[in-house]
């Protein structure tokens, strides 16, 4: 049984994401995201209007008079959350950890899938993959996915963007929207991106923290990598100092909007300073308007 202020934790963030998807993503979800095809519902007699290119021909000649076929979207989809939980994910210099950005955001993504009967699945990953859950619909099912990216606790504190794709090309056949959450602090996986960004409809969610982008001036300041314990000393009273921090910072983000740009793909960009909600509601409503215009 899970501890009391788990539980307690989790009702809140089940109240705030369902919150969310009621009043502020609305209908943006099922728009932004369209089924994989359409499928057969009947055959119905031809109304003033109809396109004719829809006349069935065979029941037609049968009857005497048009009928029409009639298609509907096949409008269930497969939502898969890859979620970092590597150490670097523990880091939060503000109200939140990354890792806790990374709850509420999957919860929302997990609740707005749901809503609209898709199936819903969890890949946590550090530099392999440390969990599965497979994809499934109920809000029992969302509840433990909400637990999981919140409070599992993972083997190992590296990160590797090309372990969780590849392991999900290989489990999932049929074509996916993929919502991978982490802050990207890892290198080649340009082509693991562009491989998977073929196969499913892959969004990259990039989550910062305000002290990984600028350094304050306080003098001498003692820093360790959360993941690989190296440990640097750094005067953050030198000018030349806090500008090379932060010229790295921007680096690190350019390459990835590249590497995103390079495979057409979607990135969200959020922040432990908050607004992510804000940010996830930008990106469904620029897609929204892109998809309009295609």
């Amino acid at each position: 049984m899970l501890p009391r202020d788990i539980v307690r934790q989790i009702r809140r963030l089940h109240i705030r994401a369902r919150r969310a998807v009621e009043d502020l993503l609305g209908g943006e979800y099922h728009s932004v995201f369209k089924g994989a095809g359409i499928a057969f519902e009947e055959v119905r007699e031809y109304q003033p209007g109809d396109d004719v290119r829809a006349i069935d021909w065979n029941v037609t000649a049968r009857m005497g008079h048009p009928f029409i076929k009639r298609f509907v979207e096949e409008r269930e989809l497969t939502v898969m959350l890859l979620v970092d939980a590597s150490g670097s994910q523990k880091f939060g210099s503000r109200r939140q950890s990354k890792r806790d950005v990374a709850g509420e955001l999957a919860a929302i993504l997990a609740f707005s899938a749901i809503a609209n009967n898709d199936k819903v699945g969890l890949l946590v990953f550090t530099d392999q993959v440390e969990k599965y859950v497979p994809p499934r619909k109920g809000v029992r099912h969302v509840l433990r996915l909400i637990r999981d990216v919140l409070f599992f606790e993972p083997h190992r504190p590296g990160t590797c963007i090309r372990a969780p794709l590849d392991y999900l090309n290989r489990v999932l056949r049929r074509r996916t929207i993929v919502f991978l959450l982490s802050d990207f602090l890892d290198t080649d996986f340009d082509k693991a991106l562009k491989r998977t960004g073929r196969r499913h409809d892959l969004v990259l969610v990039n989550i910062a923290d305000p002290r990984e982008e600028s350094l304050p001036d306080v003098g001498l300041l003692s820093i360790a990598d959360a993941e690989t314990e190296d440990e640097a000393l750094l005067d953050t009273s030198s000018q030349e100092v806090r500008d090379a921090f932060a010229a790295a910072a921007r680096q690190r983000r350019d390459a990835l909007k590249q590497s995103a740009r390079a495979a057409r793909l979607d990135t969200i960009d959020v922040s432990t300073a908050g607004g992510h909600l804000d940010a996830l509601v930008r990106f469904f409503k620029l897609r929204e308007r892109r998809l309009r215009r295609i």
